[in-house]
């Protein structure tokens, strides 16, 4: 039995074991098998599992029960789906459902890492509570993604931090700012790249202050075409443009 990017897929937070003879008997975790119940799922039907650890598991339902599910796993397969470039988003805390909707088109591109950055036009605002909820909730959009795309390793959603803060501490590898005002296009750094950071402002822009700071950093600001992007489009866009000059697309 062979894996396949078709079946159901879920993932599993604990690390699933590798080095053993298949079948063996495996039980799921409440919300991975809450979620076979709701999709209907049946005792014999494929599905594929992976932990982020690497890889992915062929499995087939042995018992649906009313708490538990157990698998039989098959097989576990090395298969990888991840882009040889490392991108790291740098994504401004942006409003509403945009900030799901980034993360989890950042995750269906390929990033590496998302890291929310407060900026001074920022309009939103998270206390220490709401800003672990939040992080909570955007490891799920991620891993969702993932399930839907087909990577077997989550990308990492990385603490909200101050945008002065993490320009300073950030300072390894290809470091860019999308500036509608910058001079050097982004089409231009096309170069081949072990990683990248990719900065993206919130629906204001990064203020002056913040441009200045971030290229006294090392950051080098770019331009991405004429027209001024809103910050749920740029990142994405900008994204797909990285990969197709040095990533898999």
């Amino acid at each position: 039995m062979s894996s396949s990017i078709h079946a159901p897929r879920f993932f599993i937070a604990t690390q699933l074991p590798r080095a053993i003879a298949f079948p063996v008997l495996a039980a799921l975790d409440e919300k991975v098998s809450q979620h076979i119940r709701v999709l209907r799922l049946n005792e014999g039907e494929s599905i594929t599992l992976f932990d982020s650890h690497g890889g992915e598991f062929a499995a087939t339902i042995a018992v649906v029960g009313k708490r538990e599910v157990s698998v039989q796993l098959q097989a576990h397969h090395t298969i990888e789906r991840e882009s040889p470039l490392s991108i790291t988003l740098v994504q401004a805390l942006a409003t509403g459902d945009k900030m799901d909707w980034i993360i989890q088109k950042a995750t269906e591109l390929g990033v590496t890492s998302i890291e929310p950055v407060q900026t001074q036009r920022a309009t939103v605002k998270l206390s220490a509570e709401r800003v672990a909820k939040r992080a909570a909730h955007w490891h799920g959009v991620a891993i969702a993604a993932c399930e839907q795309c087909g990577r077997n390793r989550v990308p990492l959603i990385a603490p909200v931090a101050d945008l002065a803060e993490w320009i300073w501490r950030n300072d390894d590898g290809l470091r860019l700012l999308l500036d509608p005002a910058a001079e050097i296009a982004l089409a231009t750094k096309t170069k081949t790249q072990a990683s990248v950071a990719l900065m993206i402002g919130p629906e204001g822009g990064f203020t002056p202050d913040e441009v200045a700071a971030a290229i006294r950093a090392g950051v080098q600001a770019v331009r991405f075409g004429p027209r001024v992007l809103r910050t749920e489009t740029a990142g994405i866009a900008a994204l797909a443009a990285l990969q197709a000059g040095m990533g898999d697309l």
